[in-house]
């Protein structure tokens, strides 16, 4: 999620900063699903399903105990229930489904996903992030994610017993607040960058970044021709 978020705020400094960013991910070519599916889609998925687990064999009584770790308790669960319903959302706008092929982007399209072009990757970004209604959702859900995660660093730790002094417990609540102030900067930084693209100016420096991308493949290999005894 960090470098995820680190990725897409990137494009705060220029449109060509983002797609230098893309195409970087987009140069593991055929081992990109793979990478996707084993670090990040899989262990998504196993941990959503196990929240949902969690949550089932839970009990709420914030209401009856409204003190701040029960508070907390609650929020967890509740931005887990959020950021796993965002995600699913967030892949099918911008990807259709992970990477689809081309008859499956022909189905989602209609259906609104499909949003994000990878060779065009800042005016697209843009594109998808039109109107009121989509950047709110995604504030919602990546603020979710984000104190899920920051949130569940320090439920982590008192799980694993790496805090269990009230001390400890002190100080890790202020470092793990402190992760989630810094993330959910860089999560609203990264949606103003991506509503306020100047898309025109984005598609200029998309064109040229691809002419110049395709010059390179035609010259390297005639390079190495050339090379060849």
């Amino acid at each position: 999620m960090t470098m995820h978020l680190a990725a897409n705020a990137s494009v705060l400094e220029s449109p060509g900063t983002f797609q230098r960013a893309v195409y970087q991910i987009h140069s593991l070519g055929s081992l990109l699903p793979v990478v996707e599916w084993a670090f990040i889609f899989l262990p998504i998925l196993f941990h959503g399903l196990f929240g949902l687990v969690i949550i089932c064999g839970g009990s709420v009584n914030a209401g009856a105990y409204p003190y701040a770790s029960n508070i907390r308790y609650v929020l967890q669960r509740v931005t887990g229930l959020l950021a796993l319903a965002f995600i699913v959302l967030h892949v099918f706008h911008m990807h259709g489904w992970i990477h689809a092929d081309a008859w499956l982007t022909n189905v989602v399209e209609p259906l609104g996903g499909a949003k994000f072009r990878a060779f065009n990757a800042p005016s697209t970004l843009a594109a998808a992030m039109h109107g009121v209604l989509i950047p709110t959702l995604y504030a919602v859900g990546v603020l979710s994610c984000v104190y899920h995660f920051a949130n569940g660093l320090w439920t982590m730790g008192i799980t694993w017993g790496v805090w269990i002094s009230p001390a400890a417990q002190r100080r890790s609540t202020r470092a793990c607040g402190a992760v989630g102030v810094v993330l959910a900067i860089l999560a609203m930084s990264a949606l103003y960058g991506a509503a306020t693209v100047d898309v025109n100016r984005a598609v200029e420096v998309e064109n040229a970044m691809y002419a110049a991308k395709v010059a390179a493949q035609e010259i390297l290999p005639n390079a190495h021709k050339r090379a060849e005894p």
